[in-house]
């Protein structure tokens, strides 16, 4: 039987940001990665296809593959953080499921994040918890057209205090709503960066749940930086990772100290080591 390996993609909305967004894609291939993600990548939810265009060719000049994409979810810069449970965004929010679903389908790209969205001031929480759930079944139920599977991520309340999904449990929670729809192609983004901060066991977590986890994404605790910057044991991590079945990429969504072409020397290093233990205890 052969033994699992890891997988790294870079986030290119956090990472590689010292340069234009389409000059991003080349500059990951030179560091040596061959798979990106992103957060949506123009200011408009529904830009015009020639703008979708530059974007994709981008990527495949660069060799690259696109291994997930978020849903419009508002200005992140400005703190918003998703349009899944805000009313007056719902039509913005479908009209986006059906461009991003079509721009994932051209990458080969399967995995779409969908950042559940601040609660709003005046509005019953009951009230936006219904309308996630309804936006989530609806995106899932797009992203089957191509196969692919709609993600919720887990955030922490320290840097997002209005933002309702911060435990595991939480997301779950929404995600058996959806299920309970139809949809089944819906499944956890575990950020092992926001879930530690949250102060979740991830050693727990990760034994019970990784299996099912859709994708996963790191950063150190508590500054952000690369592995290797702060307090998470990732050779420990992500060995018990792979050892528990998780098969999916590992994002790096973190912010590098020093230039984003400088921050991987961690990289090999950990590689080797995570395979090491894995192999050892096949």
């Amino acid at each position: 039987m052969t033994s699992p390996v890891l997988r790294f993609d870079v986030n290119l909305s956090i990472l590689f940001t010292e340069l234009p967004l389409l000059e991003r894609f080349a500059a990951a291939r030179s560091a040596g990665l061959d798979a990106v993600e992103l957060w949506w990548p123009l200011p408009e939810a529904v830009p015009l296809q020639r703008e979708l265009d530059t974007v994709r060719h981008a990527i495949e000049d660069a060799g690259v593959r696109l291994v997930g994409l978020n849903f419009a979810a508002g200005d992140m810069a400005a703190g918003e953080r998703g349009l899944l449970s805000r009313p007056a965004d719902v039509h913005l929010f479908r009209e986006n499921v059906h461009v991003a679903v079509e721009f994932a389908g051209q990458l080969g790209c399967r995995t779409l994040n969908a950042l559940y969205g601040n609660r709003e001031p005046g509005l019953w929480p009951q009230e936006q918890d219904e309308l996630a759930v309804a936006n989530l079944t609806y995106a899932a139920q797009a992203a089957d057209r191509i196969g692919a599977t709609v993600v919720v991520e887990a955030l922490n309340s320290h840097e997002n205090p209005v933002y309702p999904i911060i435990s595991l449990a939480s997301a779950y929670h929404v995600l058996e709503l959806v299920r309970a729809n139809g949809p089944r192609n819906v499944a956890f983004l575990a950020d092992l960066y926001h879930l530690s901060r949250m102060g979740e066991d991830l050693d727990t977590q990760i034994d019970r749940r990784a299996a099912e986890f859709g994708h996963v994404q790191i950063a150190d605790v508590p500054g952000r930086g690369q592995p290797g910057t702060g307090g998470i044991d990732y050779e420990k991590v992500l060995a018990r990772l792979l050892l528990a079945g998780y098969q999916g990429h590992i994002g790096l969504e973190y912010r590098p100290v020093g230039f984003s072409a400088d921050s991987f020397g961690w990289l090999p290093k950990l590689r080797a080591a995570v395979e090491s233990t894995v192999e050892g205890s096949a």
